[in-house]
């Protein structure tokens, strides 16, 4: 659907003289002079009588001061609300190329504008709080890896919160505007953590802290580790105002309409080479999997 510019209607305002005739050029004449009344002989005239000043009405007590509205979310998460399509197209234009000189068919260079394709009546309406950044939400550290979708809700949950559903993190992603990256329709390795070389494990990573507290472990995790430290890509921000939602971690979110041990989806992509889209999601992995690429944020309902 092309945009067409926007038509501007304008008024003209008309002055109205009303009980006066009006002169050529559209002013009232001026008024007619009157003769000073002359006073009787043998009389004086009597003053007028004096008027006193009205006094002036006392100025309106200011009016009382609202108090300010609370913010909608806690302190690091952020508002997500707005219409939510929930079936898209997005046509690739461009693709990036792959290591042997083909088109590589998960990286797509350029999009095209998305159209919404859903049959539903009416977009599905959404508001959420989701984290700014990935847990830990602590600028300057890595985001947490190795951490199965279990402990990820077990721990959201100790903040009062709960993991993302699978819809909340596209639309936090995306935005109304349906966008593939959270930054536009061109993929951009300058402005999220993607697209770079990505080394294998050699060696069974234990969960995070226990990993971290093993010399053997936390040596094979720093050999492997792609992650960059929360905050250190600006540019890598949604519509919402949300980082990393392409790239530097994969994201666990919720399925919550499927039953154990099928509830678990990654979203979002990570540090290597593969697609870091908003609507792509993989459902290969079930809720035990721990990934040294695959961390977590949380969401909570918005009053």
């Amino acid at each position: 659907m092309r945009c067409h510019g926007p038509i501007l209607l304008g008024l003209l305002g008309l002055a109205v003289c009303c009980g006066c005739a009006a002169t050529d050029d559209g002013s009232p004449p001026p008024a007619a002079k009157t003769a000073p009344a002359k006073a009787k002989k043998g009389r004086r005239a009597k003053p007028a009588p004096a008027v006193a000043e009205p006094t002036p009405a006392a100025a309106p007590p200011p009016p009382a001061s609202a108090e300010p509205a609370a913010p909608a979310c806690p302190e690091g998460m952020a508002l997500v609300e707005g219409d939510h399509c929930r079936a898209v197209e997005q046509r690739c234009l461009e693709q990036l190329s792959a290591a042997d000189g083909g088109a590589d068919e998960n990286r797509c260079a350029k999009f095209e504008a998305s159209k919404c394709t859903s049959t539903a009546p009416e977009p599905r309406k959404m508001r959420f709080c989701m984290d700014r950044y990935e847990y830990p939400g602590k600028v300057g550290e890595k985001p947490m890896t190795l951490v199965s979708w279990t402990d990820a809700e077990r721990v959201c949950a100790s903040h009062g919160k709960r993991l993302c559903t699978e819809s909340e993190f596209t639309f936090a992603c995306e935005g109304e505007k349906m966008l593939p990256y959270t930054y536009g329709y061109e993929r951009d390795a300058k402005k999220c953590n993607i697209d770079k070389p990505y080394l294998t494990p050699q060696k069974h990573l234990l969960p995070y802290d226990q990993c971290l507290a093993n010399p053997a472990c936390a040596a094979e995790y720093a050999r492997v580790d792609g992650r960059e430290p929360i905050g250190s890509h600006p540019e890598c921000v949604s519509p919402f105002g949300i980082y990393d939602l392409n790239g530097n971690a994969n994201e666990w979110v919720s399925q919550p309409w499927k039953n154990p041990p099928h509830r678990s989806g990654i979203k979002g992509g990570w540090w290597g080479p593969v697609r870091n889209r908003c609507r792509t999601i993989t459902m290969s992995h079930g809720e035990s999997y721990q990934g040294y690429e695959v961390g977590f944020r949380c969401c909570q309902d918005a009053p």
